[in-house]
């Protein structure tokens, strides 16, 4: 019995290690040392073919569709690395660059004069497709001399150097280069292995991975995560985070050069030179698996015989009211009420019941609240119900003043005392006044924590960068979460500082501070039943991220977006730098609208999962951090409403809703099983 057990572990085992280092067939053979592949237009992919080793003019770039590669555009010398950019295709040829019309019409972009020095082996090819800007590594000698990277501006026809041998010592071939960031480079060094990141500004490096013989090409996946080809190994590695050591995830190539991602971003483009072939490889890093698969759940229509009291769609003009509710909440009351607040001031209530028609005014504030389509970040932007408000009638909102030229308030109110169903509009006491500088960046969620205390998130003061580097000083409450105790009062404040704040004992920092670095929380929420704090921080150049918000930490803003460095002072990670559980590029959405953790019992499946959405794409997932292992193990996509989201909410029993832009006012949708197909 014994025996059995072990021959069948034994068996399990070596198909398990079979399995792994299987390696797929490939989609398309018959190419002539194809080394680079990207996409182009109609969602084809373009792949170049150096031909025979340095023989002139047999060179040429394929374009692939319906699984055979024809010529699209030929002549060329050693045709190498290959980008995508506008309306053109951008080649690395020997010892120039060429441009590639859409009718495959090749001319010089970049001569070897133009070089700071003459290139002797132009290789990989990378752009930032915001900014115009590309990146080129020259492997120099291909025996150790003359490798090089560039910095072209495309805007200001402008070459410089950002990496050589003065700029790293060791450096022996440079290969692969990738933006990390926009203002910092990866690059992979083919005779030593090694893989560095450079800061453009002052050209320091440093080696974030080494041991990858023959490293070649470089992708970054939609989640932050890295990819390497290694050429003479025919290996691929993967790097899960910033700051992990590669593993391994395919081998068995001849020789796999620059690859891309693909359409579904699940899987790599591999063209592997000596055997003429292109080959699909999964991107799933082993002990690093994420589930992507969708649950049997969508967002439909909720309270669909609602009216909105006193809002008018503007059809009687002829000019478009857009409704905007910015927020849905409850009082914690047991009443089943909910709370819908839109971002132009007005604070409505109804039964939570989906037959339910008509919305009672709780509070009116539009003539105290500035908001414009045109500066669509302010308005009113929070609301919290005190943890005691079935006994004290208090309730807190974040606005912008329109009587004051740029300021943001944080405001307590109280019920009428004749009609508690209704607020006071007179009985507001402002806390806190934020002066801020710019129009955008308003940040703008409150909310009570299990601590009873009340969070306040305001974004980096506006404008891009982070201009009066506000994220990283803590003698500011701008890209700051703030965490104040509304019960009592200290000194001039009409708020007490509660005495564990992280940085009541340092005099240089507001003591209101409980974590920074942040550029923009739009939305944050505290998971009902383990009191973490969430938030959703907007990115600006690259990504977009997830963070679970502690007392006292610091996520590096703007030091850092996502897992990467950010703009001429950024830096690669740090131990006193938080970094967010979860990323997602610009390709996916450029503005996050965090959520709300499940804690609902219509979708069991769901509970513990951090709901979130993109406002511009308006994808949503379901993300599941696992505090044993440390990481995200799910994101599943969920078929969202299909309009401009605003912001998530739950009802008191912990169901979840969506909030969209609508012209319509059926702008809420609730999270429900789907249909049975």
């Amino acid at each position: 019995m014994k025996l059995h057990r072990l021959l069948i572990v034994l068996v399990t085992w070596l198909n398990a290690t079979a399995a792994k280092a299987e390696m797929p067939p490939p989609y398309l053979t018959g190419l002539t040392n194809p080394e680079s592949i990207c996409y182009g237009p109609r969602g084809l992919s373009y792949v170049t073919e150096m031909g025979e080793p340095d023989k002139a003019g047999d060179g040429k770039i394929s374009v692939v569709e319906n699984g055979r590669a024809r010529p699209f555009a030929v002549g060329l010398d050693d045709p190498k690395g290959i980008v995508f950019y506008r309306d053109a295709f951008y080649v690395t040829d020997r010892t120039k660059i060429v441009v590639v019309d859409l009718q495959g019409k090749v001319t010089d972009f970049a001569t070897p004069e133009q070089f700071p020095t003459r290139p002797l082996f132009l290789n990989d090819i990378a752009v930032d497709q915001t900014a115009g800007i590309f990146l080129v590594s020259d492997s120099g000698d291909l025996k150790g001399q003359g490798g090089a990277v560039f910095w072209i501006d495309i805007r200001l026809h402008k070459i410089t150097t950002v990496a050589d041998q003065k700029s790293i010592p060791d450096l022996h071939t440079p290969n692969g280069v990738l933006f990390d960031g926009s203002a910092s480079a990866l690059i992979t060094d083919f005779g030593s292995g090694a893989v560095y990141r450079v800061r453009v500004s002052d050209r320091s490096a440093t080696k974030i991975a080494e041991g990858l013989d023959g490293a070649d090409g470089l992708v970054w996946d939609d989640f932050g995560r890295l990819y390497i080809t290694s050429w003479k190994t025919g290996k691929v590695f993967a790097i899960p985070r910033t700051g992990r050591q590669p593993i391994l995830i395919g081998e068995g190539f001849q020789s796999c050069a620059d690859a891309c991602l693909d359409a579904s971003g699940r899987s790599l483009l591999i063209p592997d030179m000596k055997a003429g072939t292109l080959t699909k490889l999964s991107t799933t890093i082993a002990d690093w698996e994420v589930d992507e698969q969708p649950p049997a759940v969508m967002f439909e229509p909720a309270f669909t015989k609602l009216s909105w009291t006193g809002w008018d769609d503007g059809s009687d003009v002829g000019k478009t009211n857009v409704f905007r509710p910015i927020l849905l909440t409850h009082a914690g009351d047991d009443s089943q009420r909910l709370f819908v607040a839109t971002q132009q001031g007005v604070i409505h209530s109804f039964p939570n019941d989906a037959a339910a028609t008509a919305t009672k005014v709780f509070l009116d504030l539009s003539s105290r609240v500035r908001y414009s389509d045109k500066a669509n970040e302010e308005g009113l932007l929070g609301l919290a119900f005190h943890p005691k408000f079935r006994r004290n009638g208090e309730f807190f909102v974040f606005y912008t003043d329109r009587r004051a030229k740029m300021s943001n308030v944080v405001s307590r109110f109280r019920v009428q005392q004749d009609d508690p169903t209704i607020a006071d509009p007179n009985s507001e006491e402002e806390l806190l006044r934020f002066e801020k500088p710019h129009e955008n960046h308003n940040g703008g969620t409150i909310a009570f924590g299990p601590d009873g205390y009340l969070y306040i998130t305001h974004g980096d003061g506006g404008s891009g960068g982070d201009p009066h580097r506000n994220g990283q000083n803590l003698a500011t409450l701008f890209g700051k979460v703030m965490r104040i105790d509304i019960d009592a009062k200290s000194g001039d404040k009409k708020y007490a500082i509660p005495a564990d704040n992280p940085f009541v004992s340092r005099s240089e920092a507001a003591p209101e501070i409980w974590c920074y670095g942040l550029r923009n929380i739009w939305r944050m929420a505290f998971d009902r039943k383990t009191g973490r704090l969430w938030g959703g921080d907007v990115g600006q150049g690259f990504f977009e991220e997830v963070d679970i918000l502690t007392a006292g930490a610091n996520y590096g803003w703007s030091l850092r977006e996502g897992l990467h460095p950010f703009g001429e002072r950024g830096v690669g990670p740090r131990e006193d730098l938080a970094e967010p559980v979860w990323e997602y590029h610009h390709n996916l959405g450029p503005s996050i609208i965090g959520g709300v953790v499940y804690r609902g019992t219509a979708l069991p499946e769901l509970d513990g999962t951090y709901l979130y959405g993109d406002h511009v794409s308006n994808r949503i997932w379901a993300l599941r951090y696992d505090d044993r292992l440390g990481r995200v193990v799910a994101n599943q996509p969920i078929k969202g409403p299909g309009v401009p989201l605003l912001s998530f909410g739950e009802d008191e029993r912990g169901e979840v809703y969506a909030l969209g832009t609508t012209a319509t006012g059926r702008g809420i949708f609730r999270l429900v099983r789907a249909a049975a197909r």
